[in-house]
């Protein structure tokens, strides 16, 4: 598939807040059209010891357990000049899914999952879904954002995709 095509079918879909339990929930749903398998995709979305290198919102990750098509890892994000760190448990479907859940870091809850859905030869369409409300006090600066930085993820990891498959 052609790289302008690819680039002119990527798909920005609108982030949306909704009302769970009293707090206020932010919503990400992002996708893009890449000229890469499902597996590559799904390889670099799972490789978290390589965000430190890969992206510069990340400056750290340790992986706590692999056992299986499960992961527990731990983040360390910098982003709205604050540095924030979470752990989630990620259970994997090979090459098609990655559901991520909160196991603890600054959020009230955070929910969601990354999707690899083959486009016969030429590609594949990668999507990332991100529920989220962070708890505590700067709650709103911090929702801005993670807000920001979920909202480009897909097209980081569509970039990193590219310098490494070509």
């Amino acid at each position: 598939m052609d790289a302008r095509l690819i680039s002119a079918l990527r798909e920005e879909c609108k982030d949306d807040e909704r009302k769970k339990s009293g707090t206020i929930v932010i919503e990400i749903r992002r996708s893009a059209l890449v000229r890469h398998s499902p597996e590559q995709m799904f390889d670099l979305v799972d490789s978290v010891e390589a965000y430190p290198k890969r992206f510069p919102w990340c400056s750290s990750s340790t992986v706590i357990e692999r056992d299986g098509n499960v992961l527990v890892a731990r983040l360390d994000l910098h982003f709205a000049g604050l540095r924030h760190s979470f752990t989630t448990r990620n259970t994997a479907e090979r090459p098609h899914r990655i559901d991520i859940r909160l196991v603890e870091g600054p959020f009230r809850s955070l929910d969601g999952h990354w999707g690899f859905t083959a486009l016969g030869d030429d590609g594949c369409r990668v999507s990332l879904t991100l529920d989220f409300d962070y708890a505590g006090i700067g709650g709103s600066v911090l929702k801005l954002g993670f807000q920001g930085l979920a909202s480009r993820m897909v097209d980081d990891f569509c970039r990193a995709a590219d310098q490494l498959h070509g």
